[in-house]
């Protein structure tokens, strides 16, 4: 189905995807068999995205919003692995990487694309300043959202219960699945923070750079297997 926003920028395609390190094999130990449909979903979006450009630009949070430089380096060794991955084909020396940036750069290297250029902002960024950071952007034909949904899923939840999470991750799949802009705009950062949807404002700069054309969109992978929401999506200008 197709939706309409204000646009600001020319883009192709959109790859929207979370950013849990147990999508990556060597992360997820024993519970690398129950996260194989996300990861093929998650691989699948990330290959449609290089179809579209093997440069990718990608948005995702990270508390301070740290600059990420390009072409670097980095390694997953604070989560337990001393996995490296790069943002480029090009070699630069190890750097400290924020999550969106690692697992960027993991995906890169499986689907094959040339470079990720990382943008990131902070949790707390308010709607207005999402969608400026959006139009500060400027055209990219291939972009990466990532941001997982709310952390409150169920008792085993690392967020604690909240009965309102599958309402909140519910609404998000909905307005992925219509390339609803306008929804994704409207969010309440506040709800958004009591659910713990880390999400929230990568989906906003996505809101902002949706661009006024028609869109198709197509949802890969919706669920919350280990008490957080994760949503794979891809939105391609009609």
């Amino acid at each position: 189905m197709a939706g309409k926003v204000t646009s600001v920028a020319v883009i192709r395609r959109v790859a929207v995807l979370p950013q849990p390190p147990l999508l990556i094999p060597e992360l997820a130990a024993g519970a690398a068999d129950e996260c194989a449909e996300l990861r093929e979903a998650c691989l699948a979006a990330a290959r449609r995205l290089t179809s579209a450009s093997p440069d990718w630009v990608v948005v995702g949070a990270a508390p301070g919003a740290p600059e990420v430089p390009e072409h670097a380096s980095g390694s997953f060794r604070g989560f337990g692995v001393d996995l490296g991955v790069s943002l480029s084909r090009v070699t630069a020396p190890e750097t400290e990487l924020p999550l969106p940036a690692l697992v960027a750069g993991w995906l890169r290297e499986r689907a094959d694309a040339s470079s990720v250029r990382v943008h990131l902002v902070d949790p707390a960024t308010t709607p207005g300043q999402c969608e400026q950071f959006a139009r500060e952007l400027g055209e990219h034909a291939a972009v990466l959202v990532l941001g997982d949904g709310s952390s409150r899923h169920g008792p085993r939840s690392p967020g604690g219960e909240d009965d309102r999470a599958e309402f909140l991750d519910d609404r998000v799949r909905d307005a992925l699945a219509r390339a609803d802009a306008r929804w994704l705009a409207g969010l309440d950062p506040d709800f958004a923070a009591e659910l713990g949807a880390g999400g929230r404002a990568p989906w906003q700069v996505l809101a902002g750079l949706a661009g006024d054309g028609d869109w198709t969109a197509e949802v890969l992978y919706s669920a919350a297997p280990f008490g957080v929401g994760y949503h794979v999506a891809v939105w391609e200008r009609a």
